[in-house]
């Protein structure tokens, strides 16, 4: 086995704090990757937090993964050593199901394997994720990552990035379309600048009128402020797509009836409590869909950043040690974050 460091919760009241742990030693096609770079995402928090009530202690988490291969398996044809990569929020699947087989492996019918907190095919044991010095990933579910772009802004594309590209892909989001993205967090801030790349009129809906300034350096053309019936009014029956990446439940109807005939407005967000049940004629009437979206498959994850390469995107990030995670998680809570948390995982060695 090989003896890892990271930092792990023991319980839902507890700190994260240092972890020593064994990573599986390289099968044929695996690759063992030094981390560099690991974002913190909201998932982090409710996982840790056991606010899903699915989580197995201790729990290292993280999924937005960016480092360097130190060594692969002797059957590895996908990387070398010494090259970038990234491991996003999973690292396995079943492989053989219709939804495994069309690359769409995020909605695995039988065995999706999360980088963190679920069972691991090839031990058994509980996945570790990205909070630790190294990771062993098979090749398959190993992205690569292009040194153009600053490696820190790359992590969270493995999670907020491909959350809001795939969906925007999936509708065809383009030139000549009108665009909202509600909320302006990690996701909705990815989400502006994917959609303002693909050529859209994009619009940011949020409750707060001191965000307009940096919605508009990141790609929105327009700024709704949502708690403005008049401002609202003035966009009835005008979108082709909207992109709601808030997670607390809220009234969808708001932004249903925003949309044109035909318009969809896809969710990201699990709420912790359901949504109000929307008006169900603002659907009928228009023929108006509500839909879901869940992060990407691997080929999909890999077309996002190679995008994102060639368009210079990356996610705006604060830099921070590992030992200062527990006060990001505090400063997450309160939205006190532009846009994302990244940790350097050099200062892991620091412990």
């Amino acid at each position: 086995m090989i003896k890892s460091l990271g930092y792990a919760a023991q319980s839902a009241s507890t700190p994260l704090g240092l972890f020593t742990f064994d990573r599986r030693e390289l099968g044929p096609h695996d690759v063992q990757i030094e981390i560099l770079y690991c974002g913190v995402c909201h998932s982090d928090l409710h996982t840790v937090a056991n606010e899903w009530k699915n989580t197995v202690y201790p729990v290292v988490p993280g999924h937005e993964i960016v480092g360097h291969v130190v060594k692969i398996g002797e059957q590895v044809s996908k990387f070398k050593v010494g090259e970038t990569a990234g491991i996003g929020c999973m690292v396995d699947s079943c492989r053989t199901c219709s939804n495994c087989r069309e690359s769409f492996e995020q909605y695995c019918d039988d065995e999706i394997i999360f980088t963190y907190n679920s069972q691991e095919k090839q031990t058994g044991k509980t996945t570790y994720g990205g909070y630790s010095n190294q990771i062993v990933v098979d090749e398959n579910y190993v992205l690569r990552v292009s040194e153009k772009l600053d490696l820190a802004g790359v992590a969270p594309l493995l999670c907020a990035g491909i959350t809001t590209y795939s969906p925007l892909r999936y509708w065809k989001v383009g030139k000549g379309d009108k665009v909202g993205i509600v909320g302006l967090g990690g996701l909705g801030h990815m989400g502006l600048k994917l959609a303002h790349a693909f050529g859209a009129y994009t619009v940011l809906f949020t409750t707060s009128s001191r965000k307009t300034e940096d919605a508009k350096r990141l790609g929105a053309d327009e700024v709704v402020i949502s708690k403005n019936s008049d401002e609202m009014n003035k966009h009835i029956n005008s979108f082709d797509f909207i992109l709601n990446t808030v997670s607390v439940s809220h009234n969808l109807d708001a932004y249903t009836e925003l949309l044109k005939r035909g318009g969809t407005l896809c969710l990201l967000g699990v709420p912790e409590s359901p949504h109000p049940s929307p008006n169900i004629g603002n659907l009928i009437f228009k023929r108006r869909v509500i839909a879901g979206s869940m992060i990407g498959g691997i080929q999909e994850t890999q077309e996002m950043l190679d995008f994102c390469a060639e368009h210079n995107i990356v996610s705006d990030i604060e830099l921070i040690p590992i030992q200062k995670i527990n006060q990001a998680y505090e400063r997450m809570l309160k939205s006190d974050v532009k846009y994302r948390f990244v940790i350097d995982m050099a200062s892991l060695k620091e412990e």
